[in-house]
């Protein structure tokens, strides 16, 4: 009797690679390098955390990905294809509330990139910035303008504007800073609840402890100045349900020592907590 070899499946390839990447900005004719030798990879339905102190570089690796940046060494690709400039594939969303055009309804300002890339017909966009905008729960203020919006209605505005584009990628750069600490907790709750429901692939920014360890399943440990790889760490058990638990506290702190008290990195800290 023959026997056939079964192979274990192949693992599946990343949807986003950083490979090697350097960043550098040009100041009074000088260079100053923001990260140094920066590798990752997010796969499809992700939520990537990139923390780290300020001035670690995670906001320009987040442009860089965007393709606001080109990268001094090293590359970024998607899909295979190297990110060379914006595409509507990678959607951003800020942490300024001005980042809403206030001349545009809610309803208007979330149609507007899927008008302005083409990406729909006006029929379609308005169908899909209404799905988004009651998905966010702001069916009531569909008509309303920025300047009546809280903060956080605004960066749920912002958050149905780039989710209604369908993007590969989600790009969040500290998107909850500016918001009270309620507000801020309420946010980190929808967001994870819209993931469970669309599982999208997120790219996050923080440099909160705390916030990484609720919204990202997966994070990378950035040094201080210029970001290096410190070390990447499964955090998937975690969400805000788990926060006051000891085991919370305890990643918290081990986490904490990575970044700041100089605490060795192991091989198992690019696997888990």
């Amino acid at each position: 009797m023959a026997f056939q070899v079964v192979r274990p499946p192949a693992p599946p390839a990343p949807l986003l690679r950083a490979d090697g990447v350097t960043l550098e900005y040009r100041s009074c004719g000088n260079a100053v390098r923001a990260t140094q030798d920066v590798s990752f990879d997010v796969y499809d339905g992700d939520r990537f955390v990139l923390l780290g102190p300020s001035g670690c570089g995670k906001s320009s690796l987040l442009k860089a990905v965007g393709g606001f940046i080109e990268p001094a060494a090293g590359t970024i690709t998607l899909n295979g294809q190297l990110v060379k400039g914006p595409g509507p594939d990678r959607m951003a969303v800020f942490q300024e509330f001005d980042q809403l055009p206030p001349w545009k309804t809610v309803l208007q300002n979330v149609m507007f990139p899927l008008l302005a890339s083409k990406t729909a017909s006006r029929a379609e966009a308005k169908e899909r910035a209404l799905h988004w905008i009651a998905r966010v729960g702001l069916e009531r203020f569909r008509d309303a303008y920025p300047h009546t919006l809280s903060g956080g209605m605004k960066q749920r505005v912002a958050i149905a504007r780039a989710l209604a584009m369908q993007p590969t990628v989600l790009l969040m750069d500290e998107p909850f800073a500016a918001l009270d600490a309620l507000t801020r907790r309420t946010m980190q709750e929808e967001l994870t609840k819209l993931w469970a429901e669309a599982r999208f692939t997120l790219l996050f920014v923080t440099h909160s402890i705390e916030e990484a360890l609720v919204v990202g399943n997966r994070i990378l440990l950035l040094s201080p100045h210029p970001g290096r790889v410190r070390a990447e760490l499964n955090s998937h058990q975690f969400d805000l349900q788990s926060s006051g638990s000891a085991e919370f506290q305890q990643a918290s702190q081990r986490i904490h020592g990575l970044l700041f008290g100089g605490a060795e990195a192991k091989t198992e800290d690019r696997i888990a907590l």
